[in-house]
């Protein structure tokens, strides 16, 4: 008889593959960093061979790079951009946005493992140039989402128009750094939600 898989299309799952590997490289560097990550672990989760891993990949430092920018990157846009597009009220969606996102990885538990993003930014950026190109890109497409948000607020008259939207922009990002980086190094899941109210203030303080 045969298998399920076997009967799939060649690029199907060559594709399930590669996305498989993906994945399971995320959760491995999320939870023991880049330097930390096992390739072995990775393809045990995975459920794949090494050969299958350096098909897709050149290396690790390959597979690290399609890790940023096919996982991290989307679950970025899905987190925080993705609320606040057209909209006109951002201290809200913001707001919201915060409070939704805290309270799932508290609950779900990924909280004590910090933020995928800039963990990466703070063990690999002074190390390899790949990483950092990669992470500051994300990251000032990061502020210039939340400028322009702002910026479309004070427009609808939502938002305070005397405010300095870069600024702001990129006092509200690093404070979402710490916020996550509070919850890692505390593993005190009250004080990242404290952490995360304290931003909230900050955002009512640019409301008009």
């Amino acid at each position: 008889m045969l298998s399920a898989m076997s009967t799939q299309p060649v690029a199907t799952r060559a594709d399930a593959t590669r996305r498989n590997l993906l994945d399971a490289a995320f959760g491995e560097f999320y939870r023991n960093g880049f330097q930390g990550g096992s390739l072995n672990r990775i393809v045990e989760a995975a459920g794949v061979t090494k050969g299958a891993l350096f098909h897709h990949f050149a290396g690790k430092r390959e597979l690290g790079y399609a890790v940023v920018d096919e996982v991290i990157e989307p679950l970025l846009r899905e987190r925080w951009f993705s609320p606040l597009a057209g909209s006109v009220e951002p201290i809200a969606a913001m707001k919201q946005a915060f409070r939704r996102f805290i309270r799932m990885d508290v609950d779900g538990g990924s909280w004590v493992y910090g933020c995928p993003l800039n963990n990466l930014a703070q063990e690999m950026s002074p190390l390899d140039e790949g990483f950092r190109a990669r992470i500051e890109r994300l990251y000032t497409t990061w502020r210039q989402t939340f400028a322009a948000a702002l910026a479309a607020g004070i427009a609808h008259g939502s938002v305070r128009s005397d405010i300095d939207t870069a600024q702001a922009a990129t006092l509200i990002v690093a404070a979402q750094m710490g916020i996550w980086g509070t919850g890692k190094y505390s593993q005190d899941g009250a004080l990242m939600t404290q952490a995360g109210e304290a931003l909230c203030a900050y955002l009512d303080m640019l409301a008009a």
